[in-house]
């Protein structure tokens, strides 16, 4: 491993070389995060997944600049341009930037109008301008006049030799980086519309005249202006203030007042109209795009990772409805694994002779499969089918109205077909929201995860990227859960560390031909499974009611016998130490240190002792809708209402309150003090108790408060396109004497990425 690569990631990190060198050799092993944040806690030092995935991703950028960096040494040598000076500037570059702007003069180039003017041999009069010895360039381009090569005019020769001094200014090394600075700070992001798609548009009304500083503006705001540029509504810009740009590079480029320097001057400003503006804006779209990515893509990974961590109701017999009025609601039996037992329709919110035998059909599948809780679609009549089921009013059972969002995404998918190959696709929603009760992850990792609905513009952000990551959050909450071995599905093992959808795939035909496991050991015998994806992965499979209990918890095997000395240490059994708190609080740890097994493996042993194969989540609590507010017209402004997170974005919580349509907590509403990130108070799932602000029945759009006391109704802002929602029309950005509530002059939020010697020039607009 690179000792450079080790020492510039644990600066970066704030981590130690040693932690970072041995998690990037256990990566490099074939160790999956989840399995190294548990297992090897001594080689890392009890780094976290977070961290660990840290290290795995800049890793990762750092050989992706490497290997571009290769690629251009090649270029370089292979056209006889490279030289040793040039090779120690490439080899210290630090970013991909730096590296392109070394790179860009001896790129090849396509056919340029400084191209076409060095073919008519002007290149020497721009040398003699570009030193600024004083000379009259009108005299000296007297000199180039040639009508066989197309030189008519002095004007023509001087506009040509200005075209070269053009593309020297926009390859100069130090000019791109001032400028490109000067974009991080000062480039203001503004968008209009198109003439004529004023109305096509109107979801993005709010950014038909906008304007703010690029590097404050918020992720959902970018992705929002962005789609309306894509569905040629919008024509977006990122420019900073062109006067101050021509000053930075006249600066640099013009030494005196004479009448080559004006020469050079007009260079300047045309290298930058006509190149670096363009350049550098491109790079600025891209940056910010990549900013508002990993935003978007955090917001949507942490959604999800609560989404997935939602409290389980447990094993059940369940009865589930997706429910429906003109075709009917599709209701299953499951049994308390999540079989089928039995399905059929109904029409309760049809006439009263459908109605009775829907309580018929209802009662006799209670009584038939003993139901112990029933669940409720949110979609489509949820709130009416609810009222239903509580009307019939059976014994004993729990009713839950469950989230739906990509149920029918699963109904269609191989995997449903798979699992009911000759069930009605309609009655496969219905079994996978009743499985969503009884446990949503296991159900959920079924559908792709943005099919689940708790991102913000998901399909506008980097789709690899965003895969990455939620593949990671899913890999995580699979594996801090566990897995039973011999109750789960193919798609839910695949997440198991060190398996993947073959291994998966034979765990699941090894359980059908051979019955179930009875101890870990057996996962040894399943075909492909070797003794490394056993490491990875059987700490995190769980074998209930095993031949060694130990299998049932998060004792990983390698750690067997530790607990087996503890147990005849104090002369009883294996079984007796998970039994028996007296027994686990005379075990000296201590006794049990190695060199390879240290107090975190070893404390972690004895919590797993003491609640053998534990569930992270929290425990199931009921929640039920207000009554009686079934739609949004039900709705008035001051009502206090329980509801329930559906999503979270910077700007605030979604919140669905049992009318069909979620209402918005905007994140100045969330609490009585001031909060940056909403992900500090709520997140997906949670309940809460909320005020109706306002309603808009026209929009479909309601806003909601979750502050104490009387809330602000006048602290409202418009809604943007999609789920966006910008600042008021007086916090649009002003380049000018803009100052900020409290009179001040707003700072930049860029830190200067390099020491710029024009960063007085920069910094003299605000």
């Amino acid at each position: 491993m690179d000792k450079a690569y080790i020492d510039k990631i644990a600066q970066e990190l704030g981590l130690t070389p040693g932690q970072t060198a041995s998690v990037l050799d256990l990566l490099a092993d074939g160790s999956t995060v989840p399995f190294i944040a548990r297992y090897r806690k001594e080689a890392t030092g009890s780094l976290d997944e977070v961290a660990i995935t840290a290290i795995r991703d800049r890793h990762r950028q750092l050989l992706e600049l490497e290997d571009r960096r290769q690629a251009i040494l090649q270029s370089l040598e292979k056209n006889g341009h490279l030289t040793q000076e040039l090779e120690a500037k490439i080899r210290e570059a630090d970013s991909m930037a730096t590296l392109e702007d070394i790179y860009l003069p001896y790129r090849p180039k396509r056919r340029t109008k400084a191209t076409v003017a060095r073919e008519k041999g002007l290149e020497p009069l721009a040398e003699t301008i570009y030193k600024q010895r004083g000379v009259d360039p009108e005299t000296e381009a007297e000199n180039y006049l040639d009508d066989d090569k197309g030189v008519t005019t002095i004007d023509e020769a001087l506009q040509g030799a200005r075209h070269i001094i053009a593309e020297w200014i926009n390859e100069h090394e130090a000019a791109r980086a001032a400028l490109r600075e000067l974009f991080q700070k000062k480039a203001i992001l503004s968008s209009k519309v198109i003439a004529g798609r004023e109305n096509q548009g109107k979801k993005f009304k709010d950014y038909f005249q906008w304007e703010e500083p690029a590097a404050g503006a918020p992720s959902h705001r970018i992705l929002a202006i962005r789609r309306g540029e894509q569905e040629d509504i919008l024509s977006m810009n990122i420019q900073p203030p062109e006067d101050l740009a021509q000053a930075i590079l006249t600066k640099m480029f013009v030494k005196s007042d004479g009448p080559d320097s004006r020469q050079v001057e007009l260079a300047a400003i045309d290298a930058y109209k006509r190149l670096m503006s363009r350049s550098l804006e491109t790079e600025m779209r891209l940056e910010t795009k990549k900013r508002a990515d990993r935003e978007a893509i955090a917001v949507f990974a942490e959604n999800l990772r609560h989404l997935l961590l939602a409290p389980p109701l447990g094993a059940k017999r369940v009865l589930a409805i997706d429910p429906g009025y003109r075709t009917g609601c599709k209701i299953v039996c499951l049994d308390r694994q999540g079989k089928l037992l039995d399905y059929d329709t109904i029409y309760p919110h049809g006439s009263e002779n459908r109605l009775r035998q829907a309580e018929q059909t209802i009662t006799k599948m209670y009584k038939r499969w003993a139901v112990e809780a029933i669940a409720v679609g949110n979609g489509t009549a949820g709130r009416e089918t609810m009222a239903f089921i509580h009307k019939i009013g059976l014994n004993g059972v729990t009713v839950v109205m469950v989230d739906e969002s990509g149920a029918s995404i699963y109904s269609a998918s191989d995997t449903a077909r798979e699992e009911f190959p000759d069930l009605d696709l309609t009655f496969r929603g219905a079994v996978s929201i009743g499985r969503r009760l009884m446990d949503p992850l296991a159900e959920l990792v079924k559908i792709d995860p943005k099919s689940i609905g708790v991102g913000q513009y998901q399909h506008d952000v980097d789709q690899a990227a965003l895969k990455a990551a939620l593949d990671d959050v899913v890999i995580s909450c699979v594996n801090a859960v566990g897995v039973d071995v011999n109750q789960a599905s193919i798609q839910l093992l695949t997440y198991v560390s060190g398996l993947g959808p073959r291994l998966a795939r034979n765990i699941v035909a090894w359980r059908n031909s051979n019955g179930r496991f009875k101890n870990r050991r057996q996962l040894l015998e399943v075909p492909r499974l070797g003794p490394k994806a056993f490491q990875q992965a059987a700490g995190f499979l769980r074998i209930k009611d095993g031949e060694n209990p130990l299998d049932a918890s998060a004792v990983h095997p390698e750690s067997y016998s530790i607990v087996e000395a503890m147990a005849k240490d104090l002369d009883c059994t294996v079984q007796d130490l998970l039994s028996n708190t007296d027994l686990r609080q005379q075990i000296k740890i201590k006794r049990y240190m190695s060199d390879s097994v240290g107090l975190p493996t070893l404390q972690d042993i004895l919590e797993e002792l003491a609640k053998p194969g534990r569930d992270p989540r929290d425990s199931f609590e009921e929640f039920s809708f207000a009554e009686h507010v079934n739609d949004i017209a039900d709705l008035s402004a001051g009502m206090e209402l329980p509801g329930i997170v559906t999503n979270v974005t910077r700007f605030g919580a979604f919140v669905d309150i049992g009318v069909h349509q979620d209402g918005l907590v905007h994140v100045s509403q969330l609490a009585n003090r001031f909060i940056k990130d909403p992900a500090e108070v709520v997140k997906v799932h949670q309940k809460v108790k909320v005020t109706v602000m306002e309603v808009d029945l026209e929009r479909q759009r309601i806003s909601l408060s979750m502050k104490t006391g009387r809330p602000s109704v006048s602290q409202r802002e418009k809604p943007a396109a999609g789920n966006a929602r910008p600042a008021k029309p007086s916090q649009v950005f002003k380049p000018k004497g803009h100052r900020n509530s409290q009179g001040r002059k707003p700072k930049s939020r860029i830190n200067k990425p390099f020491n710029n010697p024009f960063a007085d020039l920069i910094d003299k607009i605000s």
